[in-house]
């Protein structure tokens, strides 16, 4: 069973990256899961609530769920052409302790998607992670590439997908990268 965890970069109870990132748990393919996080309650970091208290046990939880993980995707936004400041403080937690990083990022395999409403998708932002991810360690998945622009009309009322092309790209981009994922690269 290859387990990937995925991360929805936005606060938005309605976020179309949280969509995507439930619509991809229903196509993942045979003998893979996703378990799906978003950044809620993660507070914003500061190396002196950090010393003073420790770790919240927020940001304990998923980094536990990333390091028992195959691979990891990160759903991201796209806010003013780069990376969300709030997804961004998630994962300068989840980097916290330093010595930790090779534990949850080191050779992990790690892919990017995400939706906007904007005409080019979430193409900036993911170009922009590029940089974190290799400080990070991690081994990231340029097997496919997964942008949902005009997300207004993929989703409905309710966050879901609706847009049986983009569900059939999810499928595709799912499998490519659980296999990667399941190779060790």
């Amino acid at each position: 069973m290859t387990r990937i965890v995925g991360i929805a970069g936005s606060l938005r109870r309605q976020s179309f990256n949280l969509g995507l990132l439930r619509a991809a748990g229903t196509a993942m393919p045979e003998g893979a899961t996703l378990d799906v996080h978003t950044i809620a309650g993660i507070p914003l970091y500061n190396a002196d609530d950090e010393a003073a208290s420790g770790l919240p046990a927020s940001v304990v939880a998923l980094k536990d769920a990333i390091a028992n993980a195959d691979g990891l995707i990160l759903a991201t936004p796209e806010y003013n052409n780069g990376i969300p400041g709030v997804f961004k403080n998630t994962i300068d937690w989840l980097s916290r302790p330093a010595d930790d990083i090779g534990r949850v990022f080191g050779d992990r395999p790690v892919a990017l998607i995400g939706a906007s409403p904007g005409n080019f998708g979430t193409m900036l932002a993911q170009d922009a992670w590029l940089s974190v991810l290799r400080t990070l360690g991690t081994r990231p998945w340029f097997g496919g590439r997964l942008l949902a622009s005009r997300a207004g009309g993929l989703f409905d009322g309710e966050g879901r997908l609706s847009d049986e092309a983009m569900r059939e790209r999810l499928r595709a981009f799912m499998a490519g990268f659980v296999a990667f994922s399941a190779q060790g690269g």
